[in-house]
């Protein structure tokens, strides 16, 4: 049964419960999901339960239009993983043969998933995969050379917010939108429960002087895992 269908962007769209967003690389499916056409164009399934942001798209209550940067946008994606929440962020971002002229930096400290991230800018112009620490700017920072519009962390180290703020402190613009994807238990809080934890590191968040536009919980696609969505 069809689902009632909303636009987020261009390229991302909602039928139902489902997103979809606007395949860049036509008849592939970068991780098995679901390739469907809507009146003549494809699109492929954006599975909230294998990616932070999907989840959040799917939970967020006041910044779902929000949450998702521009087309042609400049990107910064630290933690990018296997390459399953980049893949729709480049479709939005970049478009097919990147016809929008985005730019989407991708860190990640695993070399594992770098020789993934490698294969993926292969098929997805615009994309560039950095081997880095989120930790050490110094070390990968050069790859950034002008301030970016959108930001996403998603790494599972102790002291997140400390990374995140100092990664939007140095790379984010002015009125640009910093995503936070945070694991409870990565902090080490002690006696503290994980409704504690997402709070007392939202007030850290204020305290660097970023405003949390909405607080999102990933409850029962990621547990454990709370998604802040900032402006700077």
């Amino acid at each position: 049964m069809m689902g009632k269908k909303r636009r987020l962007s261009w390229a991302v769209m909602i039928d139902g419960r489902s997103i979809w967003t606007r395949n860049a690389v036509l008849k592939h499916s970068q991780y098995g999901e679901s390739l469907r056409r809507f009146k003549g164009t494809e699109y492929r399934r954006w599975d909230p339960t294998r990616s932070k942001l999907g989840a959040a798209l799917s939970r967020a209550r006041r910044t779902q239009y929000d949450l998702l940067p521009e087309e042609g946008d400049t990107c910064l994606y630290l933690g990018a993983g296997h390459g399953t929440s980049l893949s729709h962020i480049h479709d939005q971002v970049c478009g097919a043969d990147n016809q929008k002229g985005g730019r989407i930096i991708a860190v990640d400290l695993s070399p594992r998933c770098l020789r993934d991230l490698v294969h993926l800018s292969k098929i997805r112009p615009g994309l560039v995969p950095v081997l880095g620490d989120a930790r050490k700017h110094s070390a990968w920072g050069v790859m950034v050379s002008t301030k970016v519009d959108w930001l996403l962390q998603d790494v599972s180290q102790a002291g997140q917010a400390e990374i995140f703020i100092k990664s939007v402190k140095r790379f984010l613009k002015p009125g640009g939108k910093g995503l936070l994807s945070l694991k409870a238990a990565s902090e080490r809080f002690t006696d503290t429960n994980e409704r504690e934890v997402f709070n007392q590191i939202r007030e850290q968040l204020e305290d660097a002087g970023l405003t949390v536009q909405e607080q999102i919980d990933l409850h029962g696609l990621e547990d454990n895992h709370c998604l802040y969505y900032i402006t700077k």
